[in-house]
């Protein structure tokens, strides 16, 4: 195994022990946080449906500025947008990342929207 498949196998592994713990129900659902090079991405889901209830990204309209601020951006609106669709609690899904850096602005970002979890 490469250095890049090592790497792929240990976040699987990680993101696996977190999601074992973890399940939205339609009470609390599931906020979910994807973070790439350039980007973030965060959804609320039902797990029980399989449905995505909101969707936010740093790729969205009026999201601006470093990456970190940007994340803040997209907490915030992943907020207001969770809160239309009448969500009020969520389980955080850190997905493997460490919580901090951009992942710690969302989730800063979705509590001042007015999440709670």
């Amino acid at each position: 195994m490469n250095r890049h498949e090592i790497k792929r196998t240990r976040h699987a592994r990680r993101k696996a022990g977190v999601r074992k713990n973890l399940l939205g129900v339609p009470s609390r659902p599931r906020l979910s946080v994807y973070r790439s090079l350039s980007h973030i991405y965060a959804q609320v889901i039902d797990d029980l449906k399989g449905h995505t209830l909101a969707a936010a990204s740093s790729r969205d309209e009026g999201v601006a500025g470093s990456k970190k601020d940007a994340a803040t951006q997209v907490g915030k609106l992943l907020a207001e947008r969770a809160r239309k669709a009448g969500v009020a609690a969520v389980v955080f899904d850190r997905n493997g990342y460490r919580f901090h850096g951009r992942v710690k602005a969302l989730a800063d970002g979705a509590r001042e929207g007015g999440l709670s979890f």
